[in-house]
Order: C-alpha cells, then sequence, then structure tokens
C-alpha cells in the first residue's frame, strides 16, 4: 500500500443545513462502489472514474478490496455538490460525507456502525435482481437507527432489468411507500436516460463516455401518458403527508413545484416515503439526478435537530442540539490501524467543536483522552485540520482507550449516546503461528485486528492451549487472515472452519458452589447459591443479586459473578458458550478471616456449572436464511439437496428464467455448498447466505457434537 497523500477539500465553511451525512449500502455487486466513484468524478473529488473490474477506485483501497471486487471495509470521504438541475433548495455548495459500505454479508459490522453515525442513506438495487437477501439486511439495520433513505434502481441497461418489477419489490418487501421520481427511458441495451417525473423534464445521456454532459428536454411523446399517470399518484402521495396540501388536492387547486418538493423532503425525513430513481452507475447515467436528490430530500444535521443520551453522573436522559454553540460531544464508530499515523478513531461530531491537541472525555470509560491530531478522510487519504464541528465525521490520531461505540464528549458536561450493537459471530477456526518469533507478533496483530473489528473474536482453549478466532464467515476469517500475513507480517497455520455453537438451558434450577481450603496458615473460604433461568432466544444474559441480610458482603458479589462469566464463557456441555439465561446469586456465606474474592469468584463458577446441569442444558447451532438463484431446469434438484441437508424451504419466486429458492438451513450442512451448487447446476446457479438465528440442535446429531469436544476424563 502506498503512503497516503495529503488532500484539499474547497471549503470547509458551510453552514449546518448544506452538510449531508450519508451512506451508500446494498447487497453485494448492486453497485455501491461504482455509484460512489461516479459521484466522486462528478462532484470534481476526482479527475477519473474510478473502475472495479481495473482494480484503481479510489474507496476500495486495500490490496485484498482490489484483487476481490469487493469492498471489505467501509470508507469514508468528503466532497462538495452544487445541484445542476431545478431545485427547491439553494444553488450553493453543499458538503457531503459520504460512507461506502460492504455489501457482503460477513462485513456486516462495517454496515452497522456506519449507519449508526449516518443521517441518510442511499440504498442501491440492481435493477434485474430487484430486493435481493443481503438488501433486506441493511434495510433492517436502517430501519433500527431511523435513517431516511433514498433509493437508486441501478443497472437499468442490464438485461432482464425491471423497474416496475423493482418498484413493488421496494413496496412489499421493505414495507414502504415508494415516491416513483424518476422513470427510465428505454430499458436494457435502449437505456439512454430518465424522465424527472415532478419537473416533467426528460434528461438524456449520449456521446460522452464520462456522462458528465447530458440533454435537458421535453417528456418523450410515448410515455406522455406513463409520466402523467405517475405523476398524479405521486402528488396524491405527498398531499397525503400534509393536511394543508390534502385540502388544495381534493380541491383540485394546482400545488406548486417548489411546494411538492419541501412537502416531500419533510415526508422522507419522517420517513413516510422513499423517493425512488434510476440510471446505470457502470454507463455514467443518471448519477448527478441522485446527487440533487441528495441535498434536496436526505436530512441536514438541522433537520435531525438533537440527539439523546444519559448523564452518568445524575443517570438521567439528557438532550444535546446539534450545533456548535453546545458542548462537544461525538461517537466513536470505527478504529482502524493507519500504517503511517498508527491508531485512528473515526468519530462523528454531533454537537460543539473539538481542537487538536486538547483533551476530550470518554464517557463512557470515565477517562480523559488527548486529541493528538484532527484529520478528515478520503478513503486512505487524508488532510488535517485544527478543529472539527458539529455534523461532521472526522478522524482522530492519539486515542488510546477509546474504542468503537464509546462516546466522547466535554467533561464538565458528560453524556453517554446509545452505542452500537453488534450480531455474534457464527464460524470459528483454530490458529497458530508458525514460527517463535511469529508467536510475539501474532498476539498483537490479533489484538490489533480485534480492536477494529467488533465482530471479530479471540479466545484460548482451555484444554488444548489453542487460539481460536471468530467471525461471521469463512470469508470474513479468511480476509482476516490475510491481513494478519500482509499488514503484520505474521505467518500462520490455520484449521479447518469450525460452527460456532451455542448452549442454553430449558429450565429453572439451583445450584450451590462451596470453595473452603486449609492448607496451614490463612484459608480460603466462598460460598454461594444461584439460580438459574431461560431466557428468550437472543435475549443473551442477565445477572441479578437477591442476597439479603448481608449473608454475602456487597464487595465480593462482584467476584461471583466474575466467576460466572468465566464459565458461561467456556460452557459446560461441551465448551461452547452459554447464552439466553438470567443468573441470579439468592443466597450463600462468608468467613470473616478466610473469605476473598478469589473464593467467591471459585465458587460462582461452581455454583453455576452446579445449577446448568440440573437445567436441562442443549446445545445451539447457527441457522442461515439461505437464498439460492438457479436456472429453473435445476429447481428440483436443488430444492432436493438443500433438504437433504436439513432445510426449511420457505418458498420461490420466478423471476425471469430463474428461480429464486428461499431456505433456512443450519450453517453446519453448508460446508463447501457453493461448489457443491456449482457442479449441480453447471455453474449456472448462486447463492447467498445470511445468518438468521439459533436453534435447537436435534438430540441425535447433539450428542455426536458433545462426545466429539468433551475433555479427556469428561467434563461433566
Amino acid at each position: 500500500m502506498s503512503p497516503p497523500t495529503t488532500i484539499k477539500t474547497t471549503s470547509r465553511d458551510v453552514p449546518l443545513d448544506r452538510i449531508r451525512n450519508i451512506g451508500i449500502i446494498a447487497h453485494i455487486d448492486a453497485g455501491k462502489t461504482t455509484t460512489t466513484e461516479r459521484i466522486l468524478f462528478y462532484t470534481g473529488k476526482s479527475y477519473k472514474i474510478g473502475d472495479i473490474d481495473e482494480g484503481n477506485t479510489q474507496m476500495d483501497w486495500m490490496e485484498q478490496e482490489r484483487e476481490r471486487g469487493i469492498t471489505i471495509v467501509s470508507a469514508a470521504t468528503t466532497t462538495f455538490w452544487t445541484p445542476v438541475l431545478d431545485t427547491a433548495v439553494p444553488h450553493e455548495a453543499y458538503r457531503i460525507n459520504i460512507i461506502d459500505t460492504p455489501g457482503h454479508v460477513d462485513f456486516t459490522a462495517e454496515v452497522e456502525r456506519s449507519l449508526r453515525v449516518l443521517d441518510g442513506g442511499i440504498t442501491v438495487l440492481d435493477g434485474e435482481e430487484g430486493v435481493q437477501s443481503q438488501s433486506e439486511t441493511v434495510w433492517r439495520q436502517a430501519d433500527k437507527y431511523n435513517v431516511p433513505r433514498i433509493c437508486f434502481i441501478n443497472k437499468m441497461d442490464k438485461l432482464g432489468a425491471n423497474f416496475d418489477r423493482t418498484v413493488e419489490d421496494i413496496r412489499t418487501k421493505f414495507g414502504v411507500k415508494p415516491a416513483v421520481m424518476a422513470l427510465p427511458i428505454g430499458v436494457e441495451n435502449s437505456f439512454k436516460g430518465i424522465v424527472l417525473v415532478l419537473d416533467r423534464k426528460s434528461i438524456i445521456w449520449s456521446g460522452d463516455e464520462t456522462g458528465a454532459h447530458y440533454t435537458v428536454g421535453d417528456v418523450p411523446a410515448d410515455m406522455k401518458d406513463q409520466v402523467e399517470a405517475t405523476r398524479a399518484k405521486l402528488v396524491e402521495q405527498i398531499a397525503e403527508t400534509d393536511d394543508a396540501l390534502l385540502e388544495k388536492f381534493f380541491a383540485g387547486e394546482t400545488i406548486e413545484l417548489n411546494v411538492l418538493k419541501k412537502t416531500l423532503r419533510k415526508a422522507v425525513i419522517e420517513y413516510k416515503l422513499v423517493p425512488i430513481f434510476c440510471g446505470s452507475s457502470l454507463r455514467n447515467k443518471g448519477v448527478q439526478p441522485l446527487l440533487d436528490a441528495v441535498v434536496e430530500y436526505l436530512p441536514s444535521p438541522v433537520d435531525i435537530k438533537e440527539i439523546h443520551g444519559t448523564n452518568p453522573r445524575i443517570d438521567k436522559e439528557e438532550v444535546r442540539k446539534l450545533v456548535a454553540e453546545e458542548p462537544f460531544c461525538g461517537l466513536a464508530f470505527k478504529i482502524q490501524t493507519d500504517p503511517h499515523v498508527g491508531r485512528i478513531t473515526y468519530v462523528r461530531v454531533y454537537s460543539g467543536k473539538l481542537q487538536s491537541g486538547s483533551y476530550t472525555y470518554n464517557a463512557t470509560k470515565g477517562e480523559r483522552e488527548r486529541v493528538g491530531r484532527l484529520l478528515l478522510m478520503h478513503a486512505n487519504q487524508r488532510e488535517e485540520v485544527s478543529e472539527t464541528f458539529s455534523g461532521e465525521i472526522v478522524a482522530i490520531v492519539g486515542l488510546k482507550s477509546t474504542k468503537t461505540g464509546d462516546t466522547l464528549c466535554d467533561e464538565d458536561h458528560p453524556i453517554i449516546l446509545e452505542g452500537i450493537s453488534f450480531a455474534e459471530p457464527v464460524i470459528s477456526l483454530a490458529i497458530e503461528p508458525k514460527t517463535k518469533s511469529d508467536q510475539e507478533r501474532m498476539g498483537m496483530a490479533l489484538g490489533k485486528l480485534a480492536e477494529e473489528d467488533p465482530t471479530f473474536r479471540i479466545k484460548t482453549n482451555q484444554e488444548t492451549g489453542q487460539t481460536i478466532i471468530a467471525g461471521m464467515g469463512e470469508l470474513h476469517l479468511e480476509i482476516l487472515v490475510d491481513r494478519m500475513k500482509r499488514e503484520f507480517k505474521v505467518e500462520a497455520n490455520v484449521g479447518a472452519p469450525q460452527v460456532a455453537y451455542r448452549e442454553t438451558i430449558k429450565k429453572i434450577a439451583m445450584g450451590e458452589g462451596k470453595y473452603i481450603k486449609q492448607s496451614g496458615g490463612r484459608g480460603q473460604y466462598g460460598h454461594c447459591w444461584l439460580r438459574v433461568e431461560p431466557k428468550n432466544r437472543g435475549e443473551g444474559y442477565e445477572w441479578v443479586s437477591e442476597v439479603k441480610g448481608g449473608n454475602i458482603p456487597r464487595e465480593f458479589i462482584p467476584a461471583i459473578e466474575k466467576g460466572v462469566k468465566e464459565s458461561l464463557e467456556n460452557g459446560v456441555l461441551a465448551g461452547y458458550q452459554l447464552v439466553d439465561l438470567k443468573v441470579i446469586v439468592t443466597d450463600g456465606s462468608y468467613h470473616e478471616v478466610d473469605s476473598s474474592e478469589m473464593a467467591f469468584k471459585i465458587a460462582g463458577s461452581m455454583a453455576l456449572q452446579s445449577a446448568v446441569k440440573q437445567a436441562d442444558l442443549v446445545l445451539l447451532e447457527p441457522i442461515m436464511q439461505v437464498e439460492v438463484t438457479t436456472p429453473s431446469e435445476f429447481m428440483g434438484d436443488v430444492i432436493g439437496d438443500l433438504s437433504s441437508k436439513r432445510a426449511q424451504i420457505q418458498g420461490s419466486d420466478q423471476r425471469g428464467t430463474a428461480v429464486i429458492i428461499k431456505a433456512l438451513v443450519p450453517l453446519s450442512e453448508m460446508q463447501g455448498y457453493v461448489t457443491i451448487l456449482r457442479s449441480m447446476t453447471q455453474g449456472r446457479a448462486s447463492s447467498v447466505m445470511i445468518p438468521s438465528h439459533y436453534d435447537e440442535v436435534p438430540q441425535s446429531i447433539a450428542a455426536g457434537i458433545i462426545e466429539k469436544n468433551k475433555p479427556q476424563g469428561g467434563r461433566n
């Protein structure tokens, strides 16, 4: 990787209402990075259009990304755009902070953390494939953080592209009201431009391979009826979101174009309507109107108005207005190790301002942190700035203990913002260094990679001493091992991928833990009773103390929980993590002299193991949502093969000559599935796999897994 160069932006003196923080989200191969590269070209950020096939994109800057043609890490950039068409917003320069996210499910953490800090999003869809499984996943992630979106139906020049069918997909699969803002002129090979429905104008691109030049004209004669029908429906949709406008609409009055656009903007921000645009990013058609739509319909920090958090000192909710005059607060959403400047922390600044060389307060950890340098990032290039303001996305050099999801703020006005939740890993493998010198470097490399990626976990198998790494999929772990080799120069032997099973309980039970050790001098004494209760799938672990009357001194309760947590991590049935249970310490006893934290920690561990063994322990396995796209002649073979893998077939959809089969399948049955599928369908089928949930392993299969994983001498 070549050293990042310094970049210069045109101006940072842009008022808050002219800032847009947006993300590009979509299913893999829908065209996110291609769309982002066009945006950078048309906004003057780059002077050559980057191409994924040629490996010269700006946003996919990692070697692995360019080799594989996929996005692995989210990349941030800042660019400026002045609207080129008629808009209801001023024709001034708008600052657009963009995050290009990965589409592959294995890198879902990059999407999650980006959506947490963005104000708006562009969802890119493949005009032929429509709404695909990962599109639904990222859409739900955006729903979780109430991110207003625009949909861009891409690849309208592709064979089989169908605009109306994709709009219907958006309506049914996303469960939203699509507001069709643009209609395609032509389709597949004949696609040449779009009609802007509200404006009743056509935009046609021709004779310029960069797409920078286009002709604005009237609606083509053969589309007039279609455009008028679509416009009438669109005007009604917009009017329905505003009572005053609805009265005008029913009275048959003409509503001004500017009023319609301003009302639509409000409806988009309130998530009542989703504007639909279309084009072909690869053929450089449709991107300029999309950029106009970003500034016209997606929110600025001013539209978001405020953010809620908790004051950690008084444990009460507090509100911060998203303006520079408020005390500083921001959310750290990404950690990255840069070979040239070291550890950098990406922060979304919500309120106030921060200067380089100053101090900030990590309210989550309760620690002061020194701000070394402030950087504006453009993928892996950077521009140093002296201060950062509300509404910006900035990288900070020098923060030592800040992690993903931590809140940074003014120490005199502490606030903790809502953090970021990440999916649990579903697959693991054993890894060991090849040489003694690799051993030291491997620990450091794994630590740095885990710091960057919250879905990457490391643990040591207590029985074998092996290092186990866990992640979201085989590709995820393969990339991390490759990064360890390239960036940290660590050579390692890697085992076969293993499914990350879990353990849980099905009924309530009690357990006693008593640890007494007397060997001359001061002894050890810890004693507690624990009750375990099952929780619903996915609800995680909960700890409660019901100890009364000082039977266990308060200072020993955290030690009991520590012992409990260690036992949960290492499991009881087959060495897998125990999940979805509530642990209550109910009673116990202590010794005035011999009791210690260590004794109570051991007692807690013993009590938990005793309790869960009586609570109907079962094994859980990850279930994947699988979507197979296959030519219809192979449909029977594919369904038959999936059924043999314990699949629950959920249904199928016909799309042209292809059939999309949806099923829920245990991950353990899907090892090497892509190869099997290709050989079964002459290489013509493809599949996508997304983690769905955990479910109980059938007894007959569980017995084999438990036997295989039971340590010598037996754990039970």
